[in-house]
């Protein structure tokens, strides 16, 4: 018997090193040499410093940017720490209450958006720090964005479309705009 448990020691210290130390780190070598911007967080720089990643969201409040998916991310959202959706299912109160928050603010900030408010502004993604939105919500955002920049709407469509991610492959996913790199092409225009 104590031959037997020796074994199973052995086997559970070499597979813990195996498994838990030497795989990872093989494996974030490989990321960090083959993908390095990648591995390294997709960190977007301007004016020489960091201003955001290109996987993860964030909170923008200002009427000229463009405003991502809210989060459900930590106590206070796009928390990268903390990620995961707000399992509120179709009859949480919780859920009604700050969609019914969102829509409000929404419409206040945008009366002159032409078209109904695409769902991705209203909700949160499973990740809760989704840095994509749809281009529905791009446009629905695009008068704000060119009333506060002082911009033609025009301009800004053309951005949004020039901004657009086609389906990785042509199949996988739906088009989709990354928020940072949006408001950053905004900001360039000035």
């Amino acid at each position: 018997m104590l031959k037997q448990l020796l074994t199973a020691v052995r086997i559970t210290v070499i597979s813990i090193v195996i498994f838990g130390f030497v795989y990872p780190a093989l494996i974030w070598g490989i990321g960090r040499v083959t993908w390095p911007n990648q591995a390294g967080g997709s960190y977007v720089r301007a004016h020489g410093r960091i201003v955001g990643s290109r996987i993860i969201g964030q909170l923008w409040t200002r009427p000229q940017d463009f405003a991502g998916r809210p989060s459900a991310a930590g106590k206070d959202g796009y928390d990268p720490t903390a990620t995961g959706a707000s399992n509120d299912g179709p009859d949480s109160s919780a859920l009604l209450a700050r969609v019914r928050a969102s829509l409000k603010a929404l419409r206040s900030a945008n009366p002159n958006a032409a078209q109904g408010i695409p769902i991705d502004l209203l909700t949160a993604s499973g990740s809760g720090i989704d840095p994509d939105i749809t281009p529905a919500a791009a446009y629905y955002q695009a008068p704000r964005v060119a009333r506060a920049r002082h911009l033609p709407v025009a301009t800004v469509r053309r951005l949004i479309v020039a901004q657009t991610h086609q389906r990785t492959l042509g199949i996988l996913g739906e088009p989709r705009v990354n928020v940072l790199e949006l408001n950053l092409a905004l900001d360039r225009l000035h």
